[in-house]
Protein backbone atom coordinates (compact mmCIF):
# COMPACT_ATOMS: atom_id res chain seq x y z
CA UNK A 1 0.00 0.00 0.00
CA UNK A 2 1.12 3.55 -0.84
CA UNK A 3 1.93 5.77 2.13
CA UNK A 4 3.58 8.60 0.95
CA UNK A 5 4.37 12.18 1.88
CA UNK A 6 2.80 15.14 1.50
CA UNK A 7 2.83 18.96 1.18
CA UNK A 8 3.13 20.46 4.51
CA UNK A 9 0.15 23.11 4.62
CA UNK A 10 0.26 24.49 7.96
CA UNK A 11 -2.68 26.60 8.33
CA UNK A 12 -3.02 27.41 12.32
CA UNK A 13 -6.20 29.40 13.02
CA UNK A 14 -7.17 31.43 16.19
CA UNK A 15 -10.57 33.97 16.72
CA UNK A 16 -10.09 36.89 17.79
CA UNK A 17 -12.08 38.95 20.53
CA UNK A 18 -13.54 41.85 18.43
CA UNK A 19 -13.09 45.09 20.09
CA UNK A 20 -16.51 46.08 22.03
CA UNK A 21 -18.15 49.38 21.42
CA UNK A 22 -17.99 51.87 24.47
CA UNK A 23 -20.38 51.37 27.09
CA UNK A 24 -21.63 53.98 29.86
CA UNK A 25 -21.87 50.56 32.59
CA UNK A 26 -19.92 47.17 33.09
CA UNK A 27 -20.87 44.18 30.97
CA UNK A 28 -23.02 41.96 32.04
CA UNK A 29 -19.99 39.67 32.07
CA UNK A 30 -17.56 41.85 33.24
CA UNK A 31 -15.18 39.87 35.92
CA UNK A 32 -16.30 36.40 35.32
CA UNK A 33 -13.60 33.86 34.58
CA UNK A 34 -13.07 32.56 31.62
CA UNK A 35 -11.39 29.28 30.66
CA UNK A 36 -10.70 26.61 27.51
CA UNK A 37 -10.51 22.84 27.93
CA UNK A 38 -8.54 21.25 25.48
CA UNK A 39 -8.59 18.37 23.95
CA UNK A 40 -12.24 18.64 23.85
CA UNK A 41 -14.10 15.51 26.29
CA UNK A 42 -14.23 12.45 24.56
CA UNK A 43 -11.25 13.05 21.79
CA UNK A 44 -8.76 10.84 22.76
CA UNK A 45 -9.91 8.26 21.46
CA UNK A 46 -7.29 5.52 20.97
CA UNK A 47 -8.37 3.20 18.63
CA UNK A 48 -6.80 5.56 15.37
CA UNK A 49 -3.56 5.50 16.47
CA UNK A 50 -2.64 2.62 14.23
CA UNK A 51 -2.97 5.51 11.53
CA UNK A 52 -0.31 7.52 12.90
CA UNK A 53 2.69 5.30 13.28
CA UNK A 54 5.81 6.75 14.90
CA UNK A 55 9.28 7.96 13.08
CA UNK A 56 10.80 5.18 13.85
CA UNK A 57 7.69 2.43 12.36
CA UNK A 58 7.96 4.62 9.67
CA UNK A 59 11.30 4.78 8.46
CA UNK A 60 12.61 6.66 5.45
CA UNK A 61 14.40 9.03 7.61
CA UNK A 62 17.62 10.26 5.03
CA UNK A 63 21.32 10.42 6.24
CA UNK A 64 21.39 11.59 9.36
CA UNK A 65 25.02 12.29 10.04
CA UNK A 66 25.94 14.41 13.59
CA UNK A 67 28.27 17.46 14.20
CA UNK A 68 30.67 18.63 16.89
CA UNK A 69 29.30 20.59 19.49
CA UNK A 70 28.28 24.16 19.52
CA UNK A 71 30.48 26.26 21.93
CA UNK A 72 29.83 30.05 21.12
CA UNK A 73 30.70 32.01 24.41
CA UNK A 74 34.26 31.11 24.20
CA UNK A 75 34.54 30.95 20.45
CA UNK A 76 32.62 33.79 19.29
CA UNK A 77 33.56 37.91 20.39
CA UNK A 78 30.15 38.46 22.11
CA UNK A 79 28.01 36.55 23.89
CA UNK A 80 24.58 36.06 22.54
CA UNK A 81 21.59 38.19 23.73
CA UNK A 82 18.08 37.97 23.85
CA UNK A 83 16.08 41.71 23.98
CA UNK A 84 12.80 40.67 22.13
CA UNK A 85 9.62 38.99 23.61
CA UNK A 86 8.22 37.60 20.49
CA UNK A 87 5.30 36.71 20.32
CA UNK A 88 4.47 38.98 22.48
CA UNK A 89 4.08 42.91 22.67
CA UNK A 90 6.58 44.71 25.25
CA UNK A 91 3.92 47.78 26.13
CA UNK A 92 7.11 49.73 25.50
CA UNK A 93 7.91 48.96 22.04
CA UNK A 94 4.70 48.57 20.84
CA UNK A 95 4.47 51.96 19.13
CA UNK A 96 8.01 51.95 17.78
CA UNK A 97 9.56 50.77 14.98
CA UNK A 98 12.71 48.62 15.61
CA UNK A 99 16.05 49.87 14.34
CA UNK A 100 17.81 47.85 12.34
CA UNK A 101 21.59 48.47 10.73
CA UNK A 102 21.14 49.76 7.15
CA UNK A 103 23.02 46.36 6.08
CA UNK A 104 22.40 42.54 7.98
CA UNK A 105 24.68 39.54 6.18
CA UNK A 106 21.70 37.51 8.08
CA UNK A 107 19.43 38.88 5.69
CA UNK A 108 21.38 37.91 2.61
CA UNK A 109 21.80 34.10 3.02
CA UNK A 110 19.09 33.41 0.39
CA UNK A 111 16.89 30.17 2.16
CA UNK A 112 19.78 29.34 4.60
CA UNK A 113 18.77 32.64 6.56
CA UNK A 114 16.87 32.12 9.91
CA UNK A 115 13.09 33.54 9.11
CA UNK A 116 11.81 37.18 10.40
CA UNK A 117 8.63 39.48 9.93
CA UNK A 118 9.65 40.80 6.29
CA UNK A 119 6.94 43.87 6.41
CA UNK A 120 5.42 45.14 3.54
CA UNK A 121 8.02 43.65 1.01
CA UNK A 122 5.29 42.09 -1.19
CA UNK A 123 3.42 45.69 -1.60
CA UNK A 124 0.92 46.11 0.46
CA UNK A 125 1.86 48.98 2.82
CA UNK A 126 -1.31 49.71 4.67
CA UNK A 127 -1.65 45.69 5.55
CA UNK A 128 -1.01 44.14 8.95
CA UNK A 129 -0.41 40.63 10.02
CA UNK A 130 -3.30 41.47 13.12
CA UNK A 131 -6.59 40.60 11.68
CA UNK A 132 -8.68 44.16 9.62
CA UNK A 133 -11.27 45.43 11.74
CA UNK A 134 -14.20 43.93 12.15
CA UNK A 135 -12.99 40.94 11.24
CA UNK A 136 -12.62 37.43 12.80
CA UNK A 137 -10.42 34.33 12.34
CA UNK A 138 -12.34 31.18 11.68
CA UNK A 139 -10.02 28.98 10.43
CA UNK A 140 -6.37 29.13 9.45
CA UNK A 141 -4.10 27.01 7.62
CA UNK A 142 -0.31 26.68 8.17
CA UNK A 143 2.34 25.49 5.43
CA UNK A 144 6.03 25.59 7.34
CA UNK A 145 9.63 24.66 6.57
CA UNK A 146 11.58 22.78 8.57
CA UNK A 147 13.76 24.76 11.59
CA UNK A 148 17.68 25.60 10.62
CA UNK A 149 19.53 22.02 9.67
CA UNK A 150 23.71 21.52 8.70
CA UNK A 151 24.24 21.15 5.09
CA UNK A 152 22.96 18.51 2.80
CA UNK A 153 25.14 15.71 2.00
CA UNK A 154 28.26 16.03 0.03
CA UNK A 155 27.59 19.80 -0.69
CA UNK A 156 30.00 22.93 -1.09
CA UNK A 157 31.54 23.19 2.38
CA UNK A 158 32.07 19.61 3.19
CA UNK A 159 33.66 19.90 -0.43
CA UNK A 160 35.61 22.20 0.45
CA UNK A 161 36.71 21.10 3.97
CA UNK A 162 37.79 17.92 2.26
CA UNK A 163 39.83 19.82 -0.75
CA UNK A 164 41.37 22.05 2.82
CA UNK A 165 42.30 18.87 4.30
CA UNK A 166 44.19 17.22 1.09
CA UNK A 167 46.36 19.92 1.11
CA UNK A 168 46.67 19.67 4.80
CA UNK A 169 48.08 16.34 4.29
CA UNK A 170 49.80 16.55 1.12
CA UNK A 171 53.65 16.78 1.24
CA UNK A 172 53.69 20.59 0.66
CA UNK A 173 50.50 21.52 2.77
CA UNK A 174 49.70 24.67 2.85
CA UNK A 175 49.70 27.81 4.78
CA UNK A 176 47.16 30.61 5.32
CA UNK A 177 47.70 34.29 6.82
CA UNK A 178 45.78 37.57 6.89
CA UNK A 179 41.82 36.94 7.38
CA UNK A 180 42.36 33.53 6.23
CA UNK A 181 45.11 32.22 8.78
CA UNK A 182 42.15 30.70 10.85
CA UNK A 183 42.01 28.24 8.08
CA UNK A 184 45.66 26.87 9.78
CA UNK A 185 43.78 25.10 12.83
CA UNK A 186 40.09 25.74 11.20
CA UNK A 187 38.02 21.63 11.46
CA UNK A 188 34.84 20.85 9.82
CA UNK A 189 32.69 20.63 12.52
CA UNK A 190 29.29 20.10 10.99
CA UNK A 191 26.82 17.27 10.11
CA UNK A 192 24.66 16.67 7.03
CA UNK A 193 21.03 17.32 7.13
CA UNK A 194 19.87 17.46 10.52
CA UNK A 195 18.25 20.20 12.35
CA UNK A 196 20.85 22.21 14.69
CA UNK A 197 19.66 23.48 18.16
CA UNK A 198 19.02 26.81 17.19
CA UNK A 199 16.80 24.91 14.39
CA UNK A 200 14.88 23.44 16.98
CA UNK A 201 14.53 26.34 19.03
CA UNK A 202 12.93 28.10 15.49
CA UNK A 203 10.39 25.32 15.39
CA UNK A 204 9.63 24.97 19.45
CA UNK A 205 9.09 29.33 19.31
CA UNK A 206 7.11 29.10 16.18
CA UNK A 207 5.02 26.83 18.09
CA UNK A 208 4.72 28.81 20.93
CA UNK A 209 3.74 31.90 18.44
CA UNK A 210 0.94 29.82 16.96
CA UNK A 211 -0.57 29.50 20.28
CA UNK A 212 -0.32 33.07 21.16
CA UNK A 213 -1.93 33.82 18.21
CA UNK A 214 -4.50 31.41 17.07
CA UNK A 215 -4.92 29.04 20.04
CA UNK A 216 -8.84 30.20 20.61
CA UNK A 217 -9.52 28.18 17.34
CA UNK A 218 -9.13 24.79 19.57
CA UNK A 219 -12.08 25.68 20.71
CA UNK A 220 -13.75 24.69 17.54
CA UNK A 221 -12.28 20.85 17.86
CA UNK A 222 -14.80 18.37 18.51
CA UNK A 223 -11.44 15.23 18.06
CA UNK A 224 -8.07 15.41 18.06
CA UNK A 225 -6.10 17.80 15.76
CA UNK A 226 -4.39 16.14 12.56
CA UNK A 227 -1.15 17.77 11.70
CA UNK A 228 1.07 16.09 8.80
CA UNK A 229 4.55 16.44 8.02
CA UNK A 230 7.15 13.78 5.93
CA UNK A 231 9.35 11.09 6.93
CA UNK A 232 13.45 12.91 6.84
CA UNK A 233 14.99 12.95 10.42
CA UNK A 234 15.00 17.22 10.05
CA UNK A 235 11.32 17.01 9.10
CA UNK A 236 9.96 14.71 12.14
CA UNK A 237 11.88 16.58 14.33
CA UNK A 238 10.66 20.05 13.19
CA UNK A 239 7.38 18.90 13.38
CA UNK A 240 7.51 16.99 16.86
CA UNK A 241 9.18 20.82 18.07
CA UNK A 242 6.21 22.80 16.68
CA UNK A 243 3.82 20.04 18.46
CA UNK A 244 5.84 20.33 22.27
CA UNK A 245 5.63 24.71 21.51
CA UNK A 246 2.10 24.90 19.94
CA UNK A 247 0.55 22.29 22.79
CA UNK A 248 3.40 21.75 25.99
CA UNK A 249 6.13 19.66 26.49
CA UNK A 250 4.38 17.06 28.56
CA UNK A 251 1.45 17.55 26.84
CA UNK A 252 1.63 17.13 23.25
CA UNK A 253 1.49 13.37 22.91
CA UNK A 254 -1.50 12.65 23.60
CA UNK A 255 -3.52 16.11 22.34
CA UNK A 256 -2.65 15.32 18.43
CA UNK A 257 -1.97 13.04 15.93
CA UNK A 258 1.20 13.51 13.99
CA UNK A 259 0.70 11.87 10.47
CA UNK A 260 4.47 11.42 9.12
CA UNK A 261 4.14 10.62 5.26
CA UNK A 262 6.68 8.53 3.34
CA UNK A 263 9.42 11.31 1.19
CA UNK A 264 10.82 8.46 -0.65
CA UNK A 265 11.29 7.57 -4.75
CA UNK A 266 7.76 5.58 -5.53
CA UNK A 267 5.53 7.36 -3.12
CA UNK A 268 2.81 10.07 -4.07
CA UNK A 269 3.70 13.07 -1.42
CA UNK A 270 1.80 16.56 -1.63
CA UNK A 271 4.52 17.49 0.87
CA UNK A 272 7.40 15.82 -1.20
CA UNK A 273 6.18 16.21 -4.95
CA UNK A 274 9.57 16.04 -6.48
CA UNK A 275 9.89 12.04 -6.13
CA UNK A 276 6.80 11.37 -8.72
CA UNK A 277 7.65 13.79 -10.81
CA UNK A 278 10.53 12.85 -13.17
CA UNK A 279 11.10 16.89 -14.93
CA UNK A 280 11.56 18.01 -11.22
CA UNK A 281 15.05 15.48 -11.31
CA UNK A 282 16.37 16.11 -14.58
CA UNK A 283 17.72 18.74 -16.76
CA UNK A 284 14.52 21.02 -16.46
CA UNK A 285 15.27 21.09 -13.02
CA UNK A 286 19.12 21.83 -13.19
CA UNK A 287 18.39 25.36 -15.21
CA UNK A 288 18.45 27.23 -12.04
CA UNK A 289 21.46 25.86 -10.63
CA UNK A 290 23.63 26.15 -14.45
CA UNK A 291 22.37 29.76 -13.74
CA UNK A 292 23.16 30.00 -10.58
CA UNK A 293 26.57 28.96 -11.18
CA UNK A 294 27.04 31.10 -14.28
CA UNK A 295 26.03 34.11 -11.71
CA UNK A 296 28.47 33.05 -9.05
CA UNK A 297 31.57 33.10 -11.64
CA UNK A 298 30.68 37.11 -11.86
CA UNK A 299 29.59 38.20 -8.29
CA UNK A 300 33.44 36.07 -7.34
CA UNK A 301 35.20 37.21 -10.12
CA UNK A 302 37.47 40.03 -7.64
CA UNK A 303 37.12 38.00 -4.54
CA UNK A 304 38.81 34.93 -5.17
CA UNK A 305 41.82 36.61 -6.28
CA UNK A 306 40.94 38.70 -3.47
CA UNK A 307 41.55 35.76 -1.28
CA UNK A 308 44.15 33.61 -3.23
CA UNK A 309 46.81 35.86 -1.76
CA UNK A 310 46.24 34.81 1.44
CA UNK A 311 46.68 31.09 1.51
CA UNK A 312 49.57 29.42 -0.39
CA UNK A 313 49.29 25.91 -1.06
CA UNK A 314 45.64 25.72 -2.15
CA UNK A 315 44.42 27.11 -5.09
CA UNK A 316 40.56 28.65 -5.13
CA UNK A 317 37.97 28.97 -7.24
CA UNK A 318 34.78 30.41 -7.18
CA UNK A 319 33.08 27.58 -6.11
CA UNK A 320 35.09 27.20 -2.64
CA UNK A 321 34.88 31.08 -2.08
CA UNK A 322 30.85 30.43 -2.01
CA UNK A 323 31.35 27.38 0.01
CA UNK A 324 32.94 29.81 2.58
CA UNK A 325 29.94 32.23 2.23
CA UNK A 326 28.34 29.07 3.04
CA UNK A 327 30.21 28.44 6.05
CA UNK A 328 29.31 31.31 7.45
CA UNK A 329 25.47 30.95 7.37
CA UNK A 330 26.18 26.61 8.43
CA UNK A 331 28.31 27.48 10.84
CA UNK A 332 26.57 30.64 12.39
CA UNK A 333 22.84 28.42 12.82
CA UNK A 334 24.93 25.29 13.66
CA UNK A 335 27.67 26.44 16.11
CA UNK A 336 26.45 29.96 17.29
CA UNK A 337 29.16 32.48 15.59
CA UNK A 338 31.38 31.94 12.33
CA UNK A 339 34.82 33.62 11.63
CA UNK A 340 33.78 33.32 7.61
CA UNK A 341 31.13 35.73 7.90
CA UNK A 342 33.83 38.44 8.39
CA UNK A 343 35.44 37.73 4.88
CA UNK A 344 33.52 39.25 2.45
CA UNK A 345 31.95 42.79 1.78
CA UNK A 346 28.10 43.84 1.39
CA UNK A 347 28.39 43.21 -2.27
CA UNK A 348 29.44 40.10 -1.76
CA UNK A 349 26.95 39.13 0.14
CA UNK A 350 24.04 41.11 -2.05
CA UNK A 351 25.41 38.91 -5.19
CA UNK A 352 25.76 35.52 -2.98
CA UNK A 353 21.88 36.11 -2.10
CA UNK A 354 21.04 37.02 -6.08
CA UNK A 355 22.99 33.64 -6.61
CA UNK A 356 19.62 32.01 -4.27
CA UNK A 357 17.46 33.55 -5.45
CA UNK A 358 18.50 32.67 -9.44
CA UNK A 359 18.12 28.80 -8.49
CA UNK A 360 15.21 29.53 -6.75
CA UNK A 361 13.65 31.09 -9.40
CA UNK A 362 14.76 28.68 -12.31
CA UNK A 363 14.73 25.33 -10.64
CA UNK A 364 11.76 25.54 -8.25
CA UNK A 365 9.97 28.94 -8.81
CA UNK A 366 7.95 30.84 -11.44
CA UNK A 367 10.93 30.56 -14.36
CA UNK A 368 10.49 26.37 -14.37
CA UNK A 369 7.89 24.66 -16.64
CA UNK A 370 7.00 21.88 -13.68
CA UNK A 371 6.86 24.11 -10.63
CA UNK A 372 2.98 24.78 -10.46
CA UNK A 373 2.30 21.02 -11.97
CA UNK A 374 4.36 19.91 -8.56
CA UNK A 375 2.92 22.66 -5.99
CA UNK A 376 -0.58 22.12 -7.46
CA UNK A 377 -1.90 18.93 -5.14
CA UNK A 378 -1.45 21.43 -2.13
CA UNK A 379 -3.68 23.48 -3.68
CA UNK A 380 -6.03 20.80 -4.60
CA UNK A 381 -6.03 19.75 -0.73
CA UNK A 382 -6.29 23.34 0.48
CA UNK A 383 -9.54 23.77 -2.02
CA UNK A 384 -10.92 20.72 -0.42
CA UNK A 385 -10.47 21.67 3.27
CA UNK A 386 -12.13 25.04 2.40
CA UNK A 387 -15.07 23.57 0.88
CA UNK A 388 -15.01 20.69 3.31
CA UNK A 389 -14.98 18.33 -0.19
CA UNK A 390 -13.64 15.09 -0.35
CA UNK A 391 -11.49 14.58 -3.20
CA UNK A 392 -12.17 12.20 -5.79
CA UNK A 393 -9.44 12.57 -8.44
CA UNK A 394 -6.03 11.85 -7.48
CA UNK A 395 -4.22 11.88 -11.54
CA UNK A 396 -1.42 14.43 -9.69
CA UNK A 397 1.19 14.37 -6.54
CA UNK A 398 -1.91 13.50 -4.37
CA UNK A 399 -1.67 10.68 -2.28
CA UNK A 400 -5.01 8.26 -2.32
CA UNK A 401 -4.17 5.98 0.35
CA UNK A 402 -4.20 8.66 2.80
CA UNK A 403 -6.27 12.10 1.04
CA UNK A 404 -8.78 9.95 0.58
CA UNK A 405 -9.16 8.91 4.23
CA UNK A 406 -11.44 11.15 6.61
CA UNK A 407 -9.19 10.03 9.59
CA UNK A 408 -5.58 10.94 7.84
CA UNK A 409 -7.24 13.49 5.86
CA UNK A 410 -9.59 15.41 8.43
CA UNK A 411 -11.60 18.55 6.35
CA UNK A 412 -13.35 20.19 9.32
CA UNK A 413 -10.14 20.94 11.66
CA UNK A 414 -10.19 25.29 12.27
CA UNK A 415 -6.35 24.48 12.43
CA UNK A 416 -4.58 22.77 9.86
CA UNK A 417 -0.78 22.71 10.27
CA UNK A 418 1.69 20.72 7.45
CA UNK A 419 5.79 20.75 7.49
CA UNK A 420 7.40 20.84 4.05
CA UNK A 421 10.66 22.11 2.55
CA UNK A 422 12.09 25.41 0.66
CA UNK A 423 11.49 24.06 -2.41
CA UNK A 424 7.87 22.64 -1.94
CA UNK A 425 7.26 26.15 -0.70
CA UNK A 426 8.44 27.92 -3.77
CA UNK A 427 6.33 25.64 -5.80
CA UNK A 428 3.60 25.81 -3.58
CA UNK A 429 3.63 29.78 -4.29
CA UNK A 430 3.90 28.94 -7.79
CA UNK A 431 0.81 26.97 -8.11
CA UNK A 432 -0.78 29.13 -6.04
CA UNK A 433 -0.36 32.11 -8.99
CA UNK A 434 0.70 34.71 -6.04
CA UNK A 435 2.04 36.65 -9.39
CA UNK A 436 3.13 39.57 -7.24
CA UNK A 437 6.36 37.97 -6.33
CA UNK A 438 7.24 37.32 -10.00
CA UNK A 439 6.89 40.79 -11.03
CA UNK A 440 9.98 41.78 -12.14
CA UNK A 441 10.28 38.32 -13.97
CA UNK A 442 12.22 36.60 -15.59
CA UNK A 443 15.39 37.36 -13.12
CA UNK A 444 18.39 38.27 -15.02
CA UNK A 445 21.30 35.92 -15.29
CA UNK A 446 24.37 38.50 -15.19
CA UNK A 447 23.33 41.56 -12.85
CA UNK A 448 21.45 41.91 -9.96
CA UNK A 449 17.79 43.81 -11.08
CA UNK A 450 16.79 46.75 -9.01
CA UNK A 451 13.44 46.20 -8.43
CA UNK A 452 13.58 42.90 -7.17
CA UNK A 453 10.26 41.10 -6.12
CA UNK A 454 11.62 37.77 -5.67
CA UNK A 455 14.04 37.03 -2.74
CA UNK A 456 14.54 33.65 -1.07
CA UNK A 457 15.28 35.26 2.59
CA UNK A 458 11.57 36.59 2.13
CA UNK A 459 10.18 33.54 0.91
CA UNK A 460 11.97 30.09 2.01
CA UNK A 461 14.13 31.02 4.82
CA UNK A 462 14.53 28.25 7.72
CA UNK A 463 10.84 28.21 9.22
CA UNK A 464 9.36 30.16 6.67
CA UNK A 465 5.68 30.18 7.20
CA UNK A 466 2.81 30.73 4.92
CA UNK A 467 -0.25 31.27 6.88
CA UNK A 468 -4.01 31.00 5.35
CA UNK A 469 -6.34 33.06 7.52
CA UNK A 470 -9.92 32.35 6.89
CA UNK A 471 -12.56 35.25 8.47
CA UNK A 472 -15.69 36.34 8.65
CA UNK A 473 -15.64 40.51 7.11
CA UNK A 474 -18.53 42.83 7.04
CA UNK A 475 -19.29 42.91 3.22
CA UNK A 476 -19.28 46.74 3.52
CA UNK A 477 -18.10 49.78 5.50
CA UNK A 478 -21.67 50.35 7.37
CA UNK A 479 -23.25 46.63 6.49
CA UNK A 480 -24.12 44.45 9.06
CA UNK A 481 -23.79 41.60 6.98
CA UNK A 482 -20.57 39.43 6.83
CA UNK A 483 -19.01 36.67 4.48
CA UNK A 484 -15.78 34.58 4.22
CA UNK A 485 -12.49 35.87 3.44
CA UNK A 486 -9.49 34.80 2.56
CA UNK A 487 -5.55 36.11 2.96
CA UNK A 488 -2.57 35.24 2.97
CA UNK A 489 0.55 35.90 5.63
CA UNK A 490 4.43 34.65 4.17
CA UNK A 491 6.56 35.18 7.18
CA UNK A 492 4.44 38.01 8.98
CA UNK A 493 4.16 39.65 4.72
CA UNK A 494 0.86 40.06 3.48
CA UNK A 495 0.87 38.73 -0.05
CA UNK A 496 -1.92 40.27 -2.76
CA UNK A 497 -4.15 37.97 -4.13
CA UNK A 498 -4.41 39.72 -7.86
CA UNK A 499 -2.95 36.95 -9.74
CA UNK A 500 -5.78 35.15 -8.74
CA UNK A 501 -8.94 35.56 -11.07
CA UNK A 502 -11.57 36.54 -8.87
CA UNK A 503 -9.91 37.96 -6.62
CA UNK A 504 -9.95 41.73 -6.99
CA UNK A 505 -7.21 44.59 -5.62
CA UNK A 506 -7.70 44.70 -1.63
CA UNK A 507 -5.47 47.08 0.81
CA UNK A 508 -5.89 43.98 3.02
CA UNK A 509 -5.24 41.26 0.99
CA UNK A 510 -8.42 39.88 1.26
CA UNK A 511 -10.48 37.60 -1.17
CA UNK A 512 -14.22 36.75 -0.70
CA UNK A 513 -13.27 32.59 -0.05
CA UNK A 514 -16.09 31.61 -2.17
CA UNK A 515 -13.95 33.61 -5.12
CA UNK A 516 -10.50 32.55 -4.25
CA UNK A 517 -12.15 28.85 -4.36
CA UNK A 518 -13.27 29.20 -7.83
CA UNK A 519 -9.82 31.08 -8.50
CA UNK A 520 -8.23 27.58 -7.43
CA UNK A 521 -10.71 25.73 -9.34
CA UNK A 522 -9.75 27.44 -12.46
CA UNK A 523 -5.82 27.36 -11.91
CA UNK A 524 -5.88 23.64 -10.87
CA UNK A 525 -8.00 23.17 -14.58
CA UNK A 526 -5.25 24.93 -16.19
CA UNK A 527 -2.02 23.13 -15.34
CA UNK A 528 -1.50 19.74 -16.57
CA UNK A 529 0.59 17.78 -14.36
CA UNK A 530 0.81 14.96 -17.22
CA UNK A 531 2.46 16.87 -19.19
CA UNK A 532 4.43 19.54 -17.36
CA UNK A 533 5.59 16.41 -15.01
CA UNK A 534 6.26 13.38 -17.50
CA UNK A 535 6.52 14.85 -20.97
CA UNK A 536 9.88 14.87 -22.91
CA UNK A 537 10.32 18.07 -23.64
CA UNK A 538 13.54 20.94 -23.59
CA UNK A 539 13.14 24.28 -21.14
CA UNK A 540 13.66 27.26 -22.98
CA UNK A 541 16.75 29.25 -22.92
CA UNK A 542 16.61 32.37 -22.53
CA UNK A 543 13.62 31.31 -20.34
CA UNK A 544 10.39 33.56 -20.33
CA UNK A 545 8.32 31.54 -17.68
CA UNK A 546 6.98 33.22 -15.02
CA UNK A 547 3.76 30.98 -14.17
CA UNK A 548 5.99 27.38 -13.61
CA UNK A 549 4.05 25.98 -16.73
CA UNK A 550 5.13 24.82 -19.88
CA UNK A 551 3.24 26.34 -22.66
CA UNK A 552 2.96 23.89 -25.20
Amino acid sequence: MAFPARLLLAFCGASLVLASPVRDSGSTFAGATSTAVFPPPGATDTDVNTFFPDAEQVGHAGPTPTGDEAWVLQTAPVAPLREDVYPLISPVEAQQIVKKPSFDPVRSWGNLSPWFSVGDVFGLPDASPAVPSGCELTQVHLLHRHGARYPTSGSGPSSFATKLHAAATSTKGFSASGPLEFLNTWTYKLGAELLTPFGRQQLFDLGIAFRVKYGHLLKGFTDLPVFRTTSEARMVDSALHFAAGFFGVQQYQSQYHELITIEDDGFNNTLAPWTNCPNANNAIEDIGYIAAANWTETYLKKTVPRLQKYIKGLELDASDVQAMQDLCAYETVALGYSVFCDLFTEEEWKGYEYAFDLSLWYSFGPGNPATAAQGIGYVQELVARLTETPLTEFATSLNETLDNNNVTFPLNQPIFVDATHDTVISTILVALNFTSMAANGPLPVDHIPKHQTYTGQHLVPFASNLVGQVMSCPVGKKSQDKKSFIRFLLNDGVVPLTGISHCAADKNGLCPTEDFIKGMKERIAEVDYSYDCFANYTAPWPDPIIDGRMHK
